[in-house]
């Protein structure tokens, strides 16, 4: 007698490797960040991946950083308790997690902050394209964020 084979979807799964181990979240401190928080959020859930939220202070151009020295100083602090706040739901899942504030160019600063932690995936917000403009969003944080950007880049819209 032939012997059966048992359908596909009920084979024993091997366990895989998590997709990702370390996800990179840059964030404005907009209200704009909760969609891709969330994504992040899932995905290190299922990945069991390490997070890092990344926030970038704009650097003034053509100003010397010593001038604004206490200006900066005062941005870099908002913007860390800021992320101990946007911390908090990945803290209680336990997920790993770390936070980092810049000073400097966003996208340039987002992609070096890519490579330096070796990241399997960024997760930015990402602005709307509208169909009857669609270059309009060219000049973006997220559009050259994905051009320049070496790992993946989720964008979350």
């Amino acid at each position: 007698m032939p012997r059966r084979r048992r359908p596909e979807h009920s084979r024993s799964v091997t366990a895989q490797p998590p997709m990702f181990k370390r996800l990179l979240v840059p964030v404005d401190l907009s209200d704009r960040n909760a969609r891709p928080l969330q994504m992040a959020l899932a995905l290190a859930r299922a990945s069991r991946a390490r997070v890092i939220l990344l926030h970038v202070v704009q650097q003034l151009a053509d100003t010397p950083p010593a001038e604004l020295a206490a200006f900066y100083r005062r941005l870099l602090q908002q913007g860390q308790r800021r992320l101990q706040v946007l911390a908090r739901p990945f803290a209680r899942a336990g997920i790993p997690l770390r936070t980092e504030v810049s000073i400097g160019q966003p996208a340039r600063e987002i992609v070096r902050a890519a490579a330096r932690h070796k990241v399997d995936l960024l997760v930015l917000a990402s602005h709307r394209v509208r169909l009857d403009r669609p270059t309009l969003g060219w000049g973006t944080v997220s559009y050259k964020v994905g051009i320049l950007c070496q790992c993946p880049v989720l964008l979350v819209k």
